[in-house]
């Protein structure tokens, strides 16, 4: 796999390498993903976050787990938090790109990264509530002190809002600043570009998801956080919405965002269900279980089955639909896993569809 063959050790060019190496990989999987003749500098942002910092207890263990401090403990700590800013080293930003520029800039577009720190998981409210108090503290808040939660949940929202308004009104905005974890074309919207900054939010994707508010009941959901995250996707193109969470039960209440166009289907819900909900009004970001497909052996007959089962559910429901693996941890040593699993849902969504 590509991490396991980096040689830079710098780590700007170890950045690089990766993102080439990784796409690379990519290519000899043979599915229908579009690589830009570009490669990204991120700027270096200049933030300071919420004005709290959380710590983490750490197993001993490498690359175990951790148990967060959330800095938000009573009510009395709500006043302890700044709102986030938008800003930019300049200078280290310029060295970046120079160097970048100066390796491999003969070869390929080198694209300037300025776009707001607070998007996807910066910014859809629900990530940064979950550090920042905890999320077995703000499902109890919702019944104990639903008041200050929502003191919270306005805070946070009108923190990213200025955010991305100051990014937006210094033209750091660019057209590769899409956010919706695929392809960002649509007829709707002009394609990605390299180096095109100065833009409103309006020709970009915009991105939310609420992992966090899993078993957070749909009426609780809307009221704790849809309700404060609208104001905020309101000002993008095009909305995608969802990442591992289940929104089986609450595809309902997601058509409150006017410019929703994505629904994530997750491998905890029900597809059959999604379907019949989501219909053709929206695109279904359909996402089966890595470990079904290929974590943890390579089984055709089982990823046969389940495709053929959630496709025909999709199919039948007129859903236009897209298929994404994500969230791979593993392939058992074994690259070519993804690129049987591609080649086998290639064949199978024909067999559907």
């Amino acid at each position: 796999m590509p991490e396991s063959r980096l040689v830079c050790e710098d780590p700007l060019f170890r950045r690089l390498e990766h993102d080439l190496r990784h796409k690379l990989f990519w290519d000899t999987l043979d599915d229908d993903s579009i690589f830009e003749p570009w490669i990204t500098v991120q700027a270096r942002f200049a933030t300071h976050g919420w004005g709290v910092t959380s710590s983490l207890q750490r197993t001993n263990e490498p690359g175990g787990s951790f148990k967060e401090d959330c800095p938000l403990r009573d009510e009395a700590d709500l006043a302890k938090l700044r709102a986030p800013t938008h800003a930019i080293d300049e200078a280290g930003t310029a060295e970046d790109v120079g160097r970048a520029q100066d390796a491999i800039g003969d070869l390929i577009t080198i694209h300037r990264g300025r776009g707001c720190w607070y998007t996807m998981w910066t910014g859809d409210l629900s990530t940064e509530l979950g550090h920042l108090r905890g999320i077995e503290h703000f499902m109890m808040d919702i019944h104990d002190r639903p008041a200050w939660l929502h003191a919270v949940m306005a805070f946070l929202r009108d923190g990213v809002l200025h955010a991305q308004t100051q990014a937006e009104a210094t033209g750091d905005w660019g057209l590769a600043d899409h956010q919706n974890q695929s392809m960002p074309y649509a007829h709707e919207l002009p394609d990605p570009a390299a180096n095109v900054h100065g833009v409103s939010r309006k020709p970009l994707w915009g991105y939310a998801a609420a992992q966090e508010f899993a078993l957070v009941s749909p009426e609780h959901h809307e009221e704790f956080l849809l309700r404060y995250q609208l104001p905020i996707l309101e000002h993008y193109g095009l909305v995608a919405y969802g990442c591992c969470e289940d929104l089986t039960r609450k595809i309902g209440m997601l058509r409150r965002i006017p410019n929703l166009r994505r629904i994530a289907v997750s491998p905890f819900a029900d597809v059959a269900s999604c379907a019949e909900q989501i219909g053709g009004d929206y695109v279904a970001s359909y996402r089966p279980s890595p470990a079904d497909m290929v974590s943890y052996s390579w089984d055709e007959q089982r990823v046969w089955r389940i495709l053929a089962r959630d496709f025909a559910a999709l199919a039948r429901n007129g859903c236009t639909f897209d298929i994404t693996l994500k969230d791979v941890e593993t392939v058992g040593r074994d690259p070519q896993r993804v690129r049987n699993w591609v080649r086998l849902t290639r064949q199978c969504a024909a067999d559907a569809c």
